[in-house]
């Protein structure tokens, strides 16, 4: 009798804790409007992805990420890895990326939150490699292409 009740109250927890995460994932889902429906961004971004990992952008269209997961992310542009006449980009507004790159690791710099946005204007057409420096080595790259 003790096991049947003890099993009722192990099943009745595991299916309130688990409610919560469905909530989560369907922020990011599949469907086409992704983690920005009805919120103002371009970009979004999960625990360890950009979504969308390519956007397309205009010449003078301003690009707004937002950290649309509970982990801290950064926008951080790679530079030899944008047009050559493009200017450099990070979230933190650092002028270069070993800047940015030793700000993450010596104070978190360019960090952005939960909810917490980055924005910048592509002036110069091409395509821009960006990643997110905490997790780069989980494989958070993106790329904006500017037509």
């Amino acid at each position: 009798m003790h096991r049947r009740v003890y099993l009722a109250t192990v099943g009745t927890a595991a299916s309130a804790s688990l409610a919560g995460c469905s909530s989560v994932l369907s922020v990011f889902d599949d469907d086409d409007d992704g983690p920005c429906a009805g919120e103002e961004c371009d970009i979004g971004m999960s625990r360890n992805e950009f979504l969308p990992e390519t956007y397309t952008a205009s010449v003078g269209e301003t690009v707004v990420w937002k950290n649309t997961s509970g982990a801290d992310h950064t926008v951080t542009a790679l530079e030899n890895q944008i047009p050559d006449d493009a200017a450099y980009f990070a979230s933190g507004g650092y002028e270069d990326e070993d800047t940015a790159i030793d700000a993450w690791h010596e104070y978190r710099g360019g960090r952005l939150g939960t909810r917490d946005t980055y924005e910048h204007t592509f002036e110069v057409a091409g395509t821009y490699a960006y990643i997110c420096e905490p997790h780069v080595k989980g494989g958070m790259i993106g790329e904006v292409v500017v037509e």
